[in-house]
């Protein structure tokens, strides 16, 4: 019965959005008047709808918001939806063609957006160049080494309908390996620069604090996707591109798949890093951090700041700092760390098959890419969000407000396409955003496109019960070995197994849909 209702709510879904399909209209000269410096009618009316994010929720009165509304003209209305109910609501939109939004303000691609490309719900920014003028000149000017930022928004058509972040990459999920720096100079410890210097080095560590488990890493095996350069340039463990060798891998198949095993099931054997760093949360794993109990970690930059402001409300001399990334000296270890800090966020007009609508959509999306548009949403406007200072800008942050995010809402979901790296910069602290550079040269160049791949409706049919089924039982096997359910003696068999799984087959429908949008 369950089974029969699913089949019918599909093909209702399916039927709604064929009433809105095809690839609409949008070619030729919309006849409607723009007044000077605005960018769509005093009688237009625009309906987007965005996640509101948990930490920084959606308000009307933000500064970023008045000063988008002043140079888009017309009428705004936002709809923010809780990012934790989004999924459901986008799902109830996109069921019904009268629901449509102008514009999608999205907090990540959320998933079945392809099969709604496919079937002509949204439109592409290539299809529209006549009102993306900003848009198209931007991305022209961009250097060849950045142009991996619009190459993610790519459909398997290789248009983009979902407009890409500039910007964000020195800030956004940037990764790097962590250390407490006011611990090891007490104790005169060297930092380590390979694997095995680390595990000596969390030896002596737990000599002097017995209590600690001085690799804090957490995240289980997603995090072996972060710190995979160490073994291998861009490993991961499951479906990913050698860009070295130009091919696609299955990681749990490759021989770095068993020293990465081996190694961590020695430092949990040890009790060096936490024996629940697969499931540990974060509320436990942050007071272990904050303490004198974890050590050394591969996170996400902006730990800097969080525990340094926590911690030293104690401990005045608490410093978690940046530190090279070591590596196994195997033959193919990098010091660096997997790239990861590209921002998900973006927008996505509509096909609402109102020529006009899609226009103004279109011209919305544009502006944000304007000089202007980056000006306002990186600054806002001097005197009232930033001051200049001995030449050089800065945020108007009254005491007591923590963040430019909190104050004026820059950088919240659906207000930045493009923004002024400084501004970004000047987001954090000046302790932080000293290590941003430094992250960066120890960061993989390439992203793993697996991370923003869009496979067809094809791809994804052909290979989706035997991926899941391979990861699911990758997964399973790799969490036994690391925690000692499984005897390391057994990998081999667990190799065996693997082979007799299709991933060739999966590997080659990647490989085939990587090849037509690279």
């Amino acid at each position: 019965m369950k089974k029969l209702i699913s089949i019918i709510l599909a093909t209702v879904m399916l039927l709604a959005l064929c009433a809105c399909g095809g690839t609409g209209t949008t070619s030729g000269d919309v006849s409607y008047d723009i007044p000077e410096g605005k960018q769509i009618p005093d009688d237009a009316v625009l309906d987007i709808t965005i996640a509101s994010h948990a930490s920084w929720p959606y308000r009307e009165d933000w500064a970023v918001w008045n000063y988008i509304r002043e140079s888009i003209g017309g009428t705004l209305n936002i709809n923010a939806v809780p990012a934790t109910d989004f999924a459901t609501k986008f799902s109830l939109v996109m069921a019904s063609p009268d629901m449509l939004p102008d514009v999608f303000g999205f907090q990540g691609k959320p998933s079945g957006m392809s099969n709604y490309i496919e079937q002509g719900a949204f439109l592409s920014l290539d299809d529209n160049a006549e009102y993306l003028p900003d848009y198209n000149s931007f991305w022209d000017s961009v250097p060849e080494e950045e142009k991996w930022m619009i190459d993610t928004r790519r459909e398997a058509d290789g248009k983009v309908y979902y407009a890409p972040i500039y910007g964000m990459e020195r800030s956004t999920n940037l990764r790097a390996w962590l250390y407490r720096k006011d611990v090891f100079e007490k104790h005169n410890l060297t930092v380590p620069t390979t694997m095995e210097e680390l595990y000596e080095t969390s030896k002596t560590l737990k000599e002097l604090y017995p209590d600690s488990y001085p690799f804090s890493m957490r995240s289980g095996l997603a995090n072996i996707n972060v710190i995979g350069c160490s073994w291998k340039p861009n490993f991961h463990y499951g479906v990913y591109y050698d860009f070295e060798n130009e091919k696609w891998c299955y990681g749990a198949t490759e021989k770095e798949m068993f020293e990465i095993v081996e190694y961590l099931n020695r430092m949990v054997t040890e009790k060096l890093i936490p024996a629940d760093f697969m499931t540990i949360n974060t509320a436990t794993w942050q007071e272990l951090v904050a303490t004198e109990r974890g050590f050394i970690m591969p996170e996400y930059q902006t730990r800097i700041d969080f525990f340094n402001a926590i911690a030293r409300e104690k401990n005045p001399e608490y410093t978690l700092a940046v530190m090279t990334p070591p590596y196994a000296e195997n033959g193919t270890g990098v010091p660096m760390v997997n790239k990861f800090n590209y921002d998900p966020m973006g927008f996505s007009v509509a096909n609402t098959k109102n020529e006009q609508s899609i226009a103004n959509a279109f011209r919305f999306v544009n502006w944000f890419y304007s000089d202007e548009g980056e000006e306002t949403v990186s600054w806002g406007k001097e005197g009232e969000t930033y001051e200049v200072v001995d030449g050089k800008k800065r945020f108007i942050l009254p005491e007591g407000e923590e963040s430019v995010q909190e104050l004026y809402g820059f950088r919240t979901i659906g207000t930045y396409l493009r923004c002024d790296p400084e501004s970004v910069d000047l987001s954090i602290s000046k302790e932080q955003a000293e290590t941003t550079d430094q992250i960066l040269d120890y960061t993989y160049p390439h992203l793993e496109p697996t991370l923003y791949m869009s496979l067809s409706s094809d791809d994804f049919n052909k290979i989706q019960e035997s991926d899941t089924s391979i990861a699911t039982f990758v997964m399973e096997n790799l969490q036994k070995f690391v925690i000692g359910q499984r005897s390391m003696s057994e990998w081999d068999t667990f190799q065996k197994e693997l082979s007799e799984l299709p991933v060739e087959d999966v590997l080659s429908v990647y490989e085939e849909a990587y090849n037509r949008i690279k």
